[in-house]
């Protein structure tokens, strides 16, 4: 038991529903679908009836044989079997063919609405949840909720049609009824104690599926890695343990699903041979006609076969119960970064004030199991600092100093928990959160692109601009040398990721986005930290473009970056302990010092190693 439910256990955010609220949600989406349903539901009623119909006519046919065996006779049997036969085909068509629309619909509905309510999720949700474990519950558990709809429909199907044989039955021979329908809530209630652990088996085997393919989406995504270091066999016994747990998971919940059956069927078996004895007495006793009775036990076996679906209902829905208990769960998870105003922005000037700030990745006390483990870590304990408008300024600091952090703030991927964060004097909680990003141009150490061309990833920073604006702003970077070297211009297929083109040429066109963007303030993970001289000097001439006339603000790796900021903000430990100018803080000899001379000191034209001088030095004789 241990082995299969190890790294199984439930999200942070998920959550317990009733039955009965799962069931008002899903309903509530087949509420625009009345019409069609209403259709469905007539369709099924009909075909019910088409199907009771067959066994009523074979038995009064048999009792007709017996005193007019002409050919006639037979024929019309025969002609009525078919045709009851053929409309029970149409009307089951009908019902399908609507069925399978509203599924459609529903579950298209359902899955944008769960995928809405991820991407309005703030950053610290996604490092602390794997992605491949969301991915599973938007594409997976919302085509699973069509298993409720079937079921539904198959189960109304199934209660019309008992209903239909049981009046029947009752004109035939009431005793026996009864015997029947005495026997009836056995079934019932043996079917009924599968439900529990049938909740329990299914919500295990979809974590179970979650878990796989977040473990085979991180070993694509860091194939290269893997390969480098030669551990394809590593990541592959990880999936064989991963897929030998769905194995034991997967084989625990068939046995509860498939022994639902066996079990019901022992109980209608001896339902029938209880009744197969008693109208054997009544047929002796004249009670009912040999035709009647085998009317009687053909409806039998129709009656006790939709008997036990409905019976075990209530634990099959445990499979659609379940995955929409996953998907609402995400869609319920409420945002940490959270809004008290959407007031309008309008054109920022771009002052950034902090005062008093505290702020930790996670409030204290909490746990978390996801990329971010930063549990109860105060990475800002008491943060003041302003920036006024068009101001560069670059943070520099060892790593854990909380730069990341503070550009992270200003971008409101965070919510901080104490102090203030105000953008040209205004609370940054209650501006217009849509509004408000679309002045904020950020540029990552290692940009992100998206599958498609050059040109329709730099339209990334504004979807209504024109061909001729993107390619202007494309030209601005770097005086638009860069783009002769792309194979096709801004044509350029750039390949998942961007893994067609160079980390530089990403930078370029990360910043021509930017560009088109026309962003008020500007972030900066340090562009020209992981690409060759020649390019640091082409992106470094679009940085020069971009960041005219914006306040901007840098975590510096690079001398170059740092020396032309126009202040430079010196952290360790989530506090600022020097600012001021590169010259200025070489000349006070502090931590700004230390950070020069062992980082950025052999970035300057002007440096000689040691070693290097040492050798140089001309030799005296003796």
């Amino acid at each position: 038991m241990g082995f299969i439910l190890d790294g199984l256990e439930t999200e942070a955010y998920d959550r317990n529903y009733s039955d009965r609220e799962l069931l008002r949600r899903l309903l509530s989406y087949f509420a625009p679908h009345r019409g069609k349903m209403l259709l469905v539901a007539a369709a099924i009623s009909l075909n019910s009836l088409a199907g009771a119909a067959g066994p009523v006519v074979l038995g009064r046919g048999i009792d007709l044989l017996i005193t007019d065996k002409s050919t006639g006779m037979m024929l019309m049997l025969a002609g009525l079997i078919l045709a009851l036969g053929s409309l029970a085909w149409g009307f089951n068509f009908i019902q399908q063919w609507f069925s399978a629309r509203v599924v459609g619909d529903v579950v298209l509905k359902i899955r944008e609405d769960v995928f809405a309510a991820t991407i309005r999720h703030d950053l610290s949700f996604f490092d602390e949840f794997e992605s491949g474990k969301i991915v599973s519950r938007v594409t997976s558990d919302t085509q699973d909720l069509s298993d409720v709809v079937t079921l539904t429909t198959n189960l109304l199907s199934m209660v019309l049609l008992v209903v239909v044989l049981a009046i029947y039955l009752f004109s035939i021979s009431a005793q026996l009824t009864l015997i029947l329908l005495a026997m009836a809530p056995v079934a019932v209630a043996v079917a009924l104690s599968f439900r529990r652990v049938a909740r329990t088996v299914t919500q295990r085997a979809k974590r179970v599926t979650a878990k796989i393919n977040a473990q085979i989406q991180e070993s694509v995504s860091g194939i290269v890695v893997a390969k480098s270091f030669r551990q394809e066999r590593a990541i592959y016994n990880t999936f064989a343990t991963n897929n030998q747990q769905a194995y034991a998971v997967g084989l625990r919940r068939g046995i509860t699903f498939d022994s639902i059956f066996p079990i019901l069927s022992i109980c209608s078996g001896l339902g029938i041979a209880t009744l197969v004895y008693f109208g054997g007495l009544a047929a002796r006793a004249g009670d009912v006609s040999p035709g009647q009775w085998y009317l009687f036990m053909q409806s039998v076996g129709f009656f006790w076969w939709p008997l036990i679906n409905i019976a075990s209902f209530w634990s099959q829905f445990q499979d659609g119960l379940a995955a929409a208990e996953r998907v609402f769960a995400l869609m319920d998870a409420e945002p940490k970064v959270q809004q008290v105003a959407s007031e309008p922005v309008g054109r920022l000037e771009g002052r950034i004030e902090f005062r008093h700030l505290r702020f930790s990745y996670v409030p204290v006390g909490a746990t978390q199991t996801g990329a971010a483990s930063r549990a109860g870590e105060i990475v800002l304990p008491d943060f003041s600092l302003t920036i006024r408008p068009h101001e560069t300024v670059a943070l520099v600091g060892h790593t854990g100093a909380g730069k990341s952090s503070v550009v992270r703030l200003i971008s409101r991927f965070y919510e901080f928990q104490a102090g203030e964060l105000l953008i040209d004097g205004r609370d940054i909680r209650r501006l217009d959160l849509a509004e408000y990003r679309r002045q904020i141009g950020l540029v990552p150490q290692e940009p992100f692109l998206f599958s498609g061309t050059v040109l329709e990833n730099i339209r990334y920073g504004r979807p209504g601009a024109t061909d001729e604006e993107v390619c202007a702003a494309a030209e601005r970077i770097a005086g638009g040398d860069w783009l002769a070297d792309l194979p096709d211009g801004l044509d350029t297929d750039v390949g998942e990721r961007g893994a067609q083109l160079s980390m530089g040429q990403r930078q370029l066109v990360a910043l021509a986005r930017v560009l088109l963007k026309d962003p008020a303030i500007l972030i900066l993970d340090e562009a020209t930290a992981s690409v060759d001289p020649f390019t640091e000097a082409q992106i470094q001439e679009g940085l020069e473009t971009v960041m005219r006339d914006r306040t901007a603000v840098i975590i510096a790796h690079r001398l170059s970056t740092v020396k032309h900021a126009d202040r430079i903000i010196v952290m360790a430990q989530g506090r600022i302990i020097e600012e001021g100018t590169h010259e200025g803080l070489l000349a006070r000899g502090g931590h700004y010092a230390e950070l020069y001379n062992a980082y950025f000191r052999h970035q300057s034209p002007d440096y000689r190693p040691p070693e290097l001088l040492e050798e140089r030095r001309p030799a005296f004789a003796v």
